[in-house]
């Protein structure tokens, strides 16, 4: 039997079957467990979890004197329900929110992974959920959660670039007007795509010099390696199966594991591919320095053969010809950081300016809006070249360091 009660009523020895509310209330990966430890109570309820659902069959009830309201397993408080639609925010209201969605997005997923490559089953609710609350993140702010993802150190980047192309897939789904189940199993899709990295060994993946034949031998097996790790869980569907195995084929035939051509390979495949190899090189890496965001739109634009011509241009329309976090200069002579998209020109984003191109110098900043100011784009620049530091916290509000973001 199933009982509902205030999270402040829980006890040790209780088996707590589903807790309420959002995952970025708590830091637990797996909401049903017996309680059976002090630090995980005190955890509990110093959360914000307002109330958990307890199994009387494999758990004590609460204290007769401390009587709790029984609902039926279909029931839930009217006050804890999610809304229907999530109302878009800001860009900074996001990032703070969606700071917390990665960190606890990236222990879920080491975990989860680490069950997989072990033989043990995932919970699917839980699965359902992390897509959720990464969905609603994209929801509030479609920049917000996919551009933090990218600020992702090099020895956290497999597990953090599950969580970004989760959130690329969800986005570029809506883009491209597929269903909510369908939407669901995008970002399922791109939570799984590269779990087959975990068969790679560390010193391979992390290497910082160029692969041997034998290495790189090795990492391109890792698609097959993922299907063969999803295959053995019953509630992977075949669209995730397919994003994982297919991710790295290209339209031209050049891709692998199978060499592929454009009729041969599916939707979502040829998304997981836009999303994967975005993601991969804005990514700082162990051997490979990041390319600006927007660098990398050029660039992928100008690879023929690559990618599905409609998918790339959804894909684009989604993260914009200049992404945030883009470094451009005006006609003005003003250089400065794209903060946030114009969801009717993506040639008029948002951009934080700071530096003048003809002095040379800092200047006072100041956000434009290019879609109500005469001005314009009239060129991409990188930091390198100017110097710049930490320019990412321009749009993110969060200064670098050696620590992660994510911990």
């Amino acid at each position: 039997m199933l009982k509902c009660i205030a999270a402040r009523q829980a006890t040790l020895g209780m088996y707590i079957h589903k807790l309420e509310g959002s995952w970025i209330d708590h830091d637990f990966w797996k909401s049903n467990f017996l309680l059976l430890s002090t630090d995980d109570l005190q955890r509990l309820q110093a959360s914000s979890v307002e109330a958990v659902w307890i199994d009387l069959d494999k758990g004590c009830d609460v204290k007769p004197a401390d009587p709790a309201p029984t609902l039926s397993t279909t029931q839930t408080p009217a006050k804890l329900r999610r809304p229907a639609v999530e109302p878009q925010v800001d860009m900074k209201s996001e990032v703070a929110r969606a700071v917390k969605v990665c960190a606890f997005a990236k222990r879920a997923i080491i975990e989860m992974f680490s069950d997989l490559r072990m033989g043990l089953a995932i919970d699917p609710a839980q699965v359902t959920r992390l897509v959720e609350d990464i969905s609603l993140s994209v929801l509030r702010h479609p920049q917000a959660l996919v551009s933090l993802a990218r600020l992702k150190k090099a020895d956290e980047y497999t597990y953090m670039h599950s969580v970004a192309v989760c959130g690329l897939m969800i986005s570029l789904a809506r883009q491209l007007d597929l269903s909510p189940a369908l939407v669901q199993e995008a970002g399922m899709a791109g939570l799984f795509h590269d779990v087959g990295k975990m068969v790679i060994p560390e010193s391979i993946l992390n290497k910082p010099s160029a692969l041997t034949d034998a290495e790189f031998s090795i990492v391109r097996n890792h698609p097959v390696d993922g299907a063969n790790l999803l295959r053995n869980s019953e509630h992977i569907s075949a669209l995730v199966l397919d994003v994982c195995l297919h991710h790295h084929e290209k339209c031209d035939g050049n891709g692998y594991p199978h060499g592929l051509v454009q009729g041969q390979i599916s939707l979502f495949a040829q998304m997981g591919a836009v999303c994967d190899v975005y993601d991969a090189i804005t990514s700082q890496r162990s051997y490979k320095q990041a390319w600006g965001p927007a660098e990398a739109i050029q660039k992928m634009a100008e690879w023929k053969g690559h990618f599905d011509g409609r998918v790339f241009q959804a894909f684009v329309r989604c993260v914009g010809i200049y992404p945030v976090g883009a470094l451009v200069r005006l006609e003005s002579g003003r250089i400065g950081v794209v903060i946030d998209q114009n969801p009717k020109s993506l040639l008029a984003p948002v951009v934080k300016v700071f530096f003048s191109a003809r002095s040379r110098l800092p200047i006072i900043q100041a956000v434009v809006n290019l879609a109500e100011q005469h001005d314009k784009i009239v060129g991409r620049e990188t930091a390198e070249e100017w110097g710049f530091k930490d320019i990412d916290a321009f749009w993110s509000g969060l200064a670098h360091s050696k620590a992660s973001h994510f911990d």
